[in-house]
């Protein structure tokens, strides 16, 4: 505690998915709490405030502004930060974002660094998202997710005009489970959804976020764009699986704190059951690319967020060590790599 008093927690109740946790503790005198604030109502430009213990150093308050929101980085299944220019280093997982009025606003999660300090890009999960899953674990000991089955990915500049849609905002459909609840629904692959229920859509992380939160028994308007015309479909919200899209926790490569690109500008994770019936690729070995960092050797090369890397210069690769020692042995200055992707296996020549 604040006050120096240690207390042990007689329960602890976790939703790995989000990184998030509840623990129950009993003290002899009250305890203070924070006020929790509307996440929902913050906008980019606010100023706020990071409370934390960064490398033990205790009580450390840091101060910035709210950079981006709905931002996904690939290092928990489920994903919607808000990011924050406010310095946020190793040890202040856990601590509070606070807005001007002292309301908390975020749950300080991670950052993004090359050498594992504040480079000026730190996460934080929204507090009413924060706020929802808590809730559950309370009532029910887990937490209760909706899901549609679908691939989906932003809509870039260039793919906005060959899909007929708006350069900016909506998401893009492109794969549909079989009998999923999207399959009932009616999308379809090409389908760009640009508003689902109230909420107008900017990115994937929101459209998964707005989903999950649906309860089952209340169906939500989903409006779509297809082949340049507006239409609106009726989705029956389903329960997810308890295992859909989500990794086991030894094969999340990132940790909360500290996303590091891997070599070649790439991050992977390892293919895991539920991520390869989620690409259509049962059984496949080798790393999921989960994200691209723009301008890198991998970006260059086409590598895209959802290829599977299962060889570096002729070698089978399972393991992200795999993947850096083979391009670490690599002295010719380019890279082969053999690619999965739906469509087939390709090779793909990195330069680095």
């Amino acid at each position: 505690m604040h006050d120096g008093r240690v207390l042990v927690a007689t329960n602890v109740l976790t939703d790995p998915q989000s990184d998030i946790a509840v623990l129950r503790i009993h003290s002899d005198s009250p305890l203070p709490s924070a006020r929790l604030g509307n996440s929902d109502m913050v906008s980019v430009g606010d100023w706020v405030v990071a409370l934390g213990q960064p490398f033990g150093l205790e009580s450390t308050v840091t101060a910035g502004i709210i950079s981006a929101k709905n931002r996904g980085i690939g290092i928990t299944a489920r994903e919607n930060f808000l990011q924050t220019d406010a310095a946020i280093n190793p040890g202040n997982s856990g601590g509070p974002l606070v807005n001007l009025k002292g309301d908390v606003i975020g749950i300080n999660t991670a950052i993004s660094s090359r050498d594992g300090g504040n480079n000026g890009i730190g996460f934080a999960v929204p507090s009413n998202l924060a706020q929802w899953i808590s809730d559950q674990l309370v009532t029910t000991g887990k937490v209760h997710r909706s899901y549609l089955g679908v691939g989906i990915q932003p809509v870039s500049y260039e793919l906005a005009s060959q899909l007929g849609v708006p350069p900016r905002g909506g998401v893009a459909v492109t794969s549909v489970l079989p009998n999923s609840p999207a399959a009932k629904t009616g999308l379809k692959v090409g389908d760009v959804i640009v508003k689902f229920g109230a909420a107008s859509l900017m990115n994937p992380q929101q459209l998964q976020i707005e989903v999950e939160k649906t309860a089952v028994g209340h169906p939500v308007d989903v409006a779509v764009i297809r082949e340049g015309k507006p239409i609106v479909l009726k989705y029956d919200p389903a329960e997810a699986p308890s295992d859909f899209g989500v990794p086991s926790t030894n094969e999340r490569n990132a940790t909360p704190e500290g996303v590091k690109e891997q070599s070649l500008g790439v991050e992977l994770m390892p293919m895991s059951n539920a991520i390869g019936k989620q690409l259509g690729m049962e059984g496949q070995v080798g790393l999921v690319v989960t994200a691209v960092q723009d301008g890198s050797a991998a970006s260059k090369a086409g590598l895209e967020p959802g290829m599977v890397i299962t060889q570096v210069n002729r070698q089978e690769v399972n393991t992200v060590a795999d993947f850096e020692q083979a391009v670490k042995n690599d002295k010719d200055g380019s890279v082969l790599l053999l690619v999965k992707t739906e469509q087939g296996s390709q090779f793909v020549v990195v330069t680095k």
